[in-house]
């Protein structure tokens, strides 16, 4: 089939359909050699093996990266890089447990824990072509996908899976025109992405004002006594949180009800509502029971403010905790409070563990927060103040949220297309 003066052949493969004649159809394991990082999970928590001179990149370090990783977090002593495995600068990294199917260049030498792995290409191909080549494939490397206590790619069947390859000389023309084109579409989306955290911004420093300092500018204030309140309305008051909650600790008898998950972005949803890659158990007898209006925590994230009111009936993990509201507080004035980042911080404070993010955050500890308590019509001033401003965002945020989809998907298209060889390389390079 002759296509844009390009002669074309069926490469055998659904998902690539018809490719140049002139490609080359081959299996990934011959197309680059694949390493799987290593560092085993007894020692991962151990301290003594951390602060050193070996960077580690960890998979959120994949995740965050834009197409090279030029930086790290964390680095590991003689003792951590003796139970890992060091990757070469110029080697491609994928991430294959938690945030799986993320993808970037290594721009340094560094050790990788076992949820990475590293693609070394062969002579038939160049690393920048490798790593466009791989994120048009991410939909087939997450068809490999196995779930064990979390989802977790197959490096097996990865390393099965057909692709196409150009000759090098075509290569560096389709990487030339993709840096090009993609650079500008990036542009675009972090100049939207950053008109959506300015106004997150914005929200939340509404939110941290309103329930710290309430909105009446003129009003008299008073010591709260407490570091992350300051200074409070005269008329406000402070009560600890065991006399605004008691624990609600009621089991399902079937675990037929809906599970609800509770991060600290969206707070308490249904996770149907969620993209969630951990282990799901078949049977939830058991699961705590939640109803519409009570505050739950999620004990292992509560430190980066995974909690909330739930909005519906439901069931969560035995492992976090229920609370039924008691006192004077308004379940919409404690979700705004847990969304502000003074709280947060309160609650790191009162949370338990060795490491900041081990932290763990438990009845008998929250219960020693002290809350501000404005009266309930001014609480519901504050929530209807804040109710508005959403609203007023919304349709911004919206247009912003779309426009960024439109064109993620818009440069997804455009790099498939170039390296399956369905855009000529004339129009590339004109």
């Amino acid at each position: 089939m002759n296509k844009n003066g390009t002669v074309f052949k069926y490469s055998g493969v659904e998902w690539l359909g018809d490719v140049p004649n002139h490609w080359e159809v081959l299996k990934i394991k011959h197309l680059a050699k694949i390493l799987r990082g290593q560092f085993s999970h007894r020692p991962r928590n151990d301290p003594k093996l951390y602060n050193g001179k070996f960077p580690f990149i960890q998979t959120g370090d994949v995740a965050n990266a834009n197409k090279f990783i030029m930086e790290y977090r964390q680095t590991l002593n003689e003792d951590g890089y003796a139970v890992s495995k060091e990757f070469s600068a110029g080697t491609l990294v994928m991430t294959i447990a938690a945030n799986i199917g993320d993808m970037a260049i290594l721009n340094f030498n560094a050790c990788f824990p076992d949820s990475v792995v590293g693609f070394i290409p062969s002579n038939k191909t160049g690393i920048l072509f490798l790593y466009y080549l791989f994120s048009s494939m991410r939909k087939q490397f997450l068809s490999t996908a196995v779930l064990n206590t979390q989802l977790n790619l197959n490096i097996e069947r990865i390393s099965n899976l057909f692709t196409v390859i150009p000759p090098l000389s075509e290569q560096d023309k389709i990487t030339e025109y993709l840096d090009r084109e993609t650079t500008q579409i990036d542009n675009l989306i972090a100049a939207k992405e950053q008109m959506l955290t300015l106004l997150e911004e914005k929200r939340e420093a509404l939110i941290s004002h309103a329930v710290t300092r309430g909105l009446d500018p003129n009003v008299t204030f008073k010591r709260s006594g407490l570091d992350w309140l300051g200074d409070i309305p005269q008329h406000w008051n402070i009560e600890r949180a065991k006399n605004l909650f008691s624990v609600r600790d009621e089991r399902s008898d079937s675990g037929d009800e809906e599970l609800l998950s509770v991060s600290h972005i969206t707070g308490v949803t249904s996770r149907a509502d969620k993209q969630v890659y951990m282990f799901k158990a078949e049977d939830m007898t058991g699961y705590k029971r939640c109803t519409k209006g009570d505050f739950v925590t999620n004990t292992l994230w509560g430190w980066m403010g995974a909690m909330g009111v739930s909005p519906l009936d439901g069931i969560v993990s035995p492992d976090y905790h229920v609370y039924i509201f008691k006192g004077d507080l308004l379940p919409e004035f404690m979700e705004l409070l847990c969304r502000s980042k003074p709280f947060i911080a309160e609650v790191v404070r009162w949370s338990k563990g060795v490491w900041s993010s081990r932290l763990r955050i438990y009845p008998e500890n929250f219960f020693e927060i002290q809350l501000p308590v404005p009266p309930k019509s001014e609480q519901l001033e504050l929530i209807d103040k804040v109710a508005k401003e959403d609203e007023k965002n919304k349709e911004l945020k919206n247009a912003l949220t779309d426009s960024i989809a439109l064109l993620k998907e818009r440069r997804s298209a455009l790099i498939t297309a170039a390296v399956t060889g369905q855009i000529a390389l004339e129009e590339m390079t004109s």
